[in-house]
């Protein structure tokens, strides 16, 4: 019992595990749009883009989340002006962003000197550097996350199943497509600590997509996928201490394994829900 209890007894343990488990839910509850609306390679992406914007907060000395946050809200805006203008290929465009913005990161780490271990740290998680405030960043986007879908919900749900009736009906699709990226970029920014930037994107994907397999209702798919997200960050977080490794590898690993196991009890049906993620609205009851 001792030994189960043992990694409570250390504040950063405690304020790790905490975001751990808000950042799970987090990427689950944004997850569900990046994956229903096939953007999954925006967050894959959008977080290397975000990379770009730590690095230099740390070479210049800024404040963490204001440096990556404004560097990852203009890739995000960009992504999305390029995308919706149609000029070139959304995955292109995505790419050179991206791209680009990772390897400036990587330079700017290599050119002044930053330790390995916190290169590391950026890139995989660490749940040494997690701090109070840190748990109040989480919580505060976690809590404008779910003000949005609460507030936003059916106009999110229209640009979601049938973009093109939306903005014939009225809803603005452009303003809310830009709210949502804002959103993504956000949840990335603020869950980077705990998960790392190369495994945000899994994240993203795992827990909606496990949930997808469990249902057609489009609201109980939006609850499984936040309860989801939240039990692999509590697990993983756990599950980290007690093996020495990075905490974001542990907590996409518990997903993939609660994937798998989803997947092997579910059989042929779980395999016809996931390749109809972009079911039309009408099938996907509200």
């Amino acid at each position: 019992m001792d030994t189960l209890l043992e990694p409570f007894q250390f504040a950063f343990f405690r304020y790790g595990i905490v975001v751990a488990t808000l950042a799970g839910g987090l990427c689950g509850l944004v997850g569900i749009y990046v994956v229903l609306r096939g953007m999954s390679y925006i967050g894959h992406g959008l977080s290397h883009a975000i990379f770009g914007g730590a690095a230099a907060s740390a070479v210049i000395n800024v404040n963490f989340y204001l440096g990556a946050g404004v560097w990852g809200l203009a890739s995000a805006l960009m992504i999305g002006r390029v995308t919706r203008r149609r000029v070139i290929g959304s995955d292109a465009a995505i790419g050179v962003i991206t791209t680009a913005s990772f390897a400036l990161g990587l330079v700017l780490f290599g050119a002044f000197g930053v330790a390995r271990k916190s290169v590391d740290a950026v890139l995989f998680g660490s749940i040494l550097g997690v701090t109070a405030g840190d748990v109040w960043v989480v919580l505060a986007v976690t809590v404008g996350a779910a003000a949005m879908v609460f507030f936003r919900y059916r106009a999110l749900l229209f640009t979601t199943f049938d973009p093109e009736v939306a903005d014939v009906s009225g809803v603005n699709t452009a303003r809310t497509d830009a709210l949502l990226m804002l959103m993504l970029a956000v949840s990335i920014l603020a869950t980077m600590k705990v998960i790392g930037v190369v495994l945000i994107a899994a994240m993203l994907v795992i827990p909606p997509v496990t949930a997808r397999m469990l249902t057609n209702s489009f609201a109980r798919m939006l609850w499984l996928s936040v309860g989801i997200g939240a039990a692999c960050g509590l697990v993983g977080m756990y599950l980290s201490y007690h093996l020495d490794v990075s905490s974001g590898a542990t907590i996409v690993l518990v997903g993939a394994v609660v994937f798998g196991l989803t997947f092997a009890m579910s059989g042929p049906r779980a395999l016809s829900r996931a390749a109809r993620h972009t079911v039309s609205a009408p099938v996907m009851e509200p």
